[in-house]
């Protein structure tokens, strides 16, 4: 039985998803600990755990990325499970390992894996070798601007410059000539730099030191998909089907929908096929995702990198699946190797709501005055905050998601109308105008929509 095997169960997190973590911990007889910095106290994830405990100031290196803090809090409330959710310590392997070596149930892939996929190149080659398709690249890091231009002429130009390692987009940028790469290696070598100290700092595994820079062929008009898949301890992995994360802003996403409306059914079962096979080829265990960009025009794919840890958009895959993938994390967690044969039925989108301006996209922290959150058939909204709570600047602005499903993506698209207008949200600044705004945009009703939508949105180059 599940509260046999982890008992009370730490969220290592915040915001929405610490709340909606708590929300399936509590749902299946267990006891939920809440983390918390200052900053966070009066959250509604801490008043809607079991237990919390608070473990440091504001600043995330001194609470919620201190993994002493986050295990002394375990061991004081008797935790006997951790689940990292996304951000912070979900992908950092030394922390895996300190709960693992602490006699804890690590909610998540093991170690090795995190390290095989953590590193962009390393995974990379990888997947090749696994017979998953990838796209020209480096097979070694490009560890200085010579080098970077060495493999650029034998990419050809334009190129996706970015780190080896991290994620969320950060360091990402084209170069379609020798001037622009100079100064896309300069940003992502920065990039790689930062991430690298954070994740020595947090104890992880091997990190690559020096600005590692990976380069691959740039698709001009490519689409974000990204497969959910599963892997279970009796070694099987499933595929959960498919989620479009095209709606992107600095090549961080926004909005996200299951299906996806730019596949055929014949890439459908490709893409699906060749993660099954990445997730076997590291012994994947737990909920991953396996990303991919997708040549709209060519209708072929290939592999960017896999994220060991839960999706912010995973709520798309619940609602046409009907699985709850924290409980299925936490069963697999617990040894259990439960039958999962999703058949996806109707069509799902989640948005992205920030405390942000919609126009230039730039975080617009403050307290809220007004929350009055959406209700009614097909729509769900994971909130980390309400009425009264102020957004920090702290930590990421993502305030929601709101999520809606119907039968159909256009019965979709309008419940979403509907939903995103009945959101009030008063005080910080908040991107819902741009939600509204991209309902009713051509390309995205038609479903006929790449990564450089929003660019284009916002009168610039895609990118």
């Amino acid at each position: 039985m599940l509260t046999e095997s982890l008992g009370p169960v730490l969220v290592a997190n915040r915001g929405e998803i610490a709340r909606r973590i708590i929300r399936t911990v509590k749902r299946l007889g267990l006891r939920a600990v809440a983390v918390h910095s200052e900053a966070d106290a009066g959250l509604p994830f801490v008043r809607e755990a079991d237990e919390a405990v608070l473990i440091g100031p504001a600043a995330p290196a001194q609470s919620y990325l201190d993994t002493g803090k986050v295990l002394e809090a375990a061991r004081a409330t008797g935790a006997r499970a951790v689940h990292p959710g996304y951000g912070f310590l979900s992908e950092n392997s030394g922390f895996a390992r300190a709960v693992l070596d602490a006699g804890l149930v690590w909610v998540g892939p093991s170690p090795e894996a995190i390290d095989r996929m953590g590193d962009k190149i390393n995974a990379r080659n990888l997947m090749e070798a696994a017979g998953v398709p990838v796209a020209a690249g480096t097979r070694e890091p490009a560890t200085d601007l010579d080098l970077a231009l060495e493999a650029a002429r034998g990419i050809g130009y334009p190129v996706m410059v970015k780190t080896a390692g991290g994620g969320g987009g950060i360091g990402m940028s084209v170069a379609r000539d020798e001037r622009e790469l100079a100064k896309a290696f300069e940003q992502a070598s920065r990039a790689a730099a930062r991430f690298a100290a954070a994740a020595a700092a947090g104890g992880a595994g091997d990190v690559l030191a020096g600005p590692a820079v990976l380069l691959e062929r740039y698709i001009e008009r490519a689409r974000h998909v990204e497969v959910q898949i599963l892997g279970l301890p009796d070694g099987r992995v499933v595929a959960l089907g498919e989620r479009d994360c095209s709606v992107q802003r600095r090549h961080q996403k926004v909005v996200e929908e299951s299906p996806s409306p730019g596949l055929s059914p014949e890439l459908r079962a490709r893409m699906l096929d060749a993660a099954v096979r990445a997730g076997e080829a590291v012994g994947y265990l737990g909920a991953g995702t396996v990303e991919c960009l997708v040549d709209a025009d060519a209708q072929d794919f290939v592999f960017l990198e896999m994220n060991t840890r839960l999706q912010v958009e995973h709520p798309v895959t619940e609602l046409v699946t009907g699985l709850d993938l924290v409980e299925l994390q936490l069963r697999v967690a617990a040894g259990e190797s439960p039958e999962v044969a999703p058949e996806p039925a109707g069509h799902a989108i989640e948005f992205r709501v920030y405390a942000e301006d919609p126009k230039r996209f730039l975080p617009g922290p403050g307290t809220i005055t007004a929350w009055d959150e959406p209700t009614g058939d097909g729509v769900r909204i994971d909130s980390g905050y309400a009425a009264g709570d102020i957004v920090t600047p702290f930590y990421d602005p993502l305030m929601a998601k709101l999520c809606v499903h119907a039968a159909t993506r256009a019965e979709a698209l309008e419940r979403a109308r509907k939903a995103v207008a009945g959101f009030t949200v008063e005080g910080p600044k908040n991107n819902l105008p741009f939600c509204a705004e991209l309902l009713e945009h051509d390309e995205f009703v038609r479903g006929d929509y790449d990564t450089g939508l929003v660019a284009r949105m916002r009168g610039g180059r895609p990118a």
